[in-house]
């Protein structure tokens, strides 16, 4: 079973922007920055190379991202690509690959973080109370990814 998990450690961009699809599923978008650096064994010299991701998170899981993380703050990203596709106005196609958010977090390398729970209704997803479809708990590839941060009636519908 092939399965499309990522994790990126990077610097967020841009200030996550929350948004609501019509039917009013939140999302916040925010992008990322992974640098990868290395000594170049001919020359000796450092060189490094800069990936972008455009991240994409749901319900409780992006209120709380637009409510913590900022330009500039370091994180890890744990989640999934999804590759979305259109036409322009132009009739161009266009292809995109966004990762989508299960668990966005502060890394702690260079910076101290202070958590804060969140008490949620158990109605809501997110992180506090919410059912997940993963009932055996204890990890490993096997077990059902989580449905904590997957819009309940998304119905394909785009949040803009």
């Amino acid at each position: 079973m092939a399965d499309n998990t990522v994790t990126l450690v990077g610097n967020v961009t841009r200030d996550p922007e929350l948004r609501y699809t019509p039917s009013g599923q939140t999302v916040a978008t925010f992008g990322l920055a992974v640098n990868r650096r290395w000594q170049n064994r001919q020359t000796q010299e450092w060189e490094e190379q800069v990936s972008f991701f455009d991240v994409k998170s749901w319900s409780g899981l992006a209120e709380n991202v637009a409510e913590s993380i900022t330009r500039g703050t370091r994180v890890i990203v744990t989640g999934r690509l999804e590759q979305r596709s259109w036409e322009t106005d132009n009739g161009d196609k266009r292809s995109k690959v966004e990762v989508v958010a299960d668990e966005i977090a502060p890394s702690l390398r260079w910076a101290t973080a202070q958590v804060q729970k969140i008490e949620r209704s158990s109605g809501q997803g997110g992180s506090g109370g919410g059912s997940t479809t993963n009932s055996g708990g204890g990890g490993g590839n096997s077990a059902p990814r989580p449905a904590a941060n997957e819009p309940t009636n998304y119905d394909g519908e785009e949040p803009f």
